[in-house]
């Protein structure tokens, strides 16, 4: 998995009803665009240290500008 700032993470639920979990990238901690990331959670804005689990999460690139 590779992430840039400004990306979304989108995790899904491993349990029935539970919904997903998005957030922004605001910091990339490992080389060449891997984890650990720096994530601003939806929808109360809180961060945290995030280690995607395999399969588990995808990221969304920040749309290109212009």
């Amino acid at each position: 998995m590779q992430a840039r700032v400004g990306d979304r993470i989108v995790v899904r639920s491993t349990h029935q009803g539970e919904a997903e979990r998005t957030g922004r990238v605001l910091e990339v901690r490992g080389e060449g665009g891997g984890p650990p990331y720096v994530v601003q959670w939806d929808p109360d804005g809180h961060t945290g240290v995030f280690h995607p689990a395999a399969g588990t999460c995808a990221v969304v690139p920040e749309p290109a500008n212009g």
